[in-house]
C-alpha cells in the first residue's frame, strides 16, 4: 500500500442522526445543562473540544469538566446507540461508489480523521452500513485538538499494514476549513467536499488542495486522490 486515504464522518461522509439530541442529553445528565448547544458551531471540531468550550462559556472550571467528561460519554454512547436504529444516518452521495473505487484500485488504505470519539464514530458508521470500511483513525477520543489527529492516524495506519508512508501520498479529506487546516499543518494532501454547511469557495480558500461539490463523480474524485 502507497496511498493513506483518512476520511473525516460528519458532513463528509455521512448525514443526518441523532448526535446533536444525544449529545444534549447527555451533557444535561452529566453536568446539568447542555449550554447554548443550539446556538455553538460544531464543524470540524472534536467532540471534547465542542463539550469544554460549551461547559467553560456556562461556568464550569477545567477540573469541572475534566471530571464530568467519563460520565458524559459513556452517557452519550448509549444515548446514540438507542437513537441510531430509528434514525440511521444517511451515507452522502457517491461516498459508496468512491470507497469501492479505492477497495478497487490496491495500495490503497482507508481509515478516518474524525472528531467523534471512536465509539461514536463506531456507532455512525456502522448505522449507514459502512462500518467496516475504515481500518484505523484518529479520534477526538485520543486528543481534544483536530491538529493531533492526522499524525495518530498515520502512526496507526503505518503500524496496521506496515508501511511508511509517504506525506505526499496521505490525504486528508473533509468538509470544512478544520478539516483542511488540520491535514496543511500535519504537511498532507487536502481534498474538501462542499456536502457540509461549507461551499467550494469557502473550502478553496482555506487552502485545499482539491475541492468537489460532492462525491458524485467517482472518476473525477479518484483522479485526484490517485493521479489517474
Amino acid at each position: 500500500m502507497h496511498t493513506l486515504v483518512l476520511f473525516d464522518i460528519d458532513g463528509t461522509l455521512l448525514r443526518g442522526g441523532p448526535a446533536k439530541e444525544a449529545f444534549q442529553l447527555a451533557l444535561l445528565e452529566a453536568f446539568g445543562t447542555a449550554g447554548e448547544i443550539h446556538l455553538h458551531d460544531f464543524a470540524g471540531k472534536t467532540d471534547p473540544q465542542i463539550a469544554r468550550e460549551l461547559l467553560t462559556a456556562a461556568g464550569f472550571t477545567r477540573e469541572e469538566v475534566d471530571r464530568g467528561l467519563p460520565v458524559l460519554w459513556r452517557r452519550y454512547v448509549e444515548e446514540l446507540e438507542a437513537r441510531l436504529p430509528l434514525r440511521p444516518m444517511e451515507v452522502l452521495p457517491g461516498v459508496v461508489a468512491l470507497l469501492d473505487a479505492l477497495e478497487e484500485a490496491g495500495r490503497v488504505a482507508l481509515g478516518l480523521v474524525t472528531g467523534n470519539i471512536a465509539d461514536g464514530a463506531r456507532l455512525k458508521l456502522g448505522s449507514a452500513g459502512i462500518g467496516q470500511r475504515f481500518a484505523v483513525g484518529g479520534f477526538g477520543s485520543d486528543h481534544e485538538l483536530r491538529d493531533r489527529l492526522p499524525a495518530i492516524a498515520i502512526d496507526r495506519a503505518a503500524e496496521c499494514f506496515r508501511v511508511s508512508f509517504d506525506p505526499g501520498r496521505v490525504f486528508i479529506v473533509g468538509d470544512t476549513p478544520r478539516d483542511v487546516a488540520c491535514g496543511l499543518r500535519q504537511g498532507v494532501r487536502t481534498v474538501a467536499v462542499a456536502t457540509g454547511r461549507y461551499d467550494a469557495p469557502d473550502l478553496a480558500r482555506a487552502g485545499a488542495h482539491a475541492v468537489f461539490e460532492d462525491f458524485s463523480d467517482t472518476a473525477e474524485v479518484l483522479a485526484s486522490l490517485l493521479g489517474e
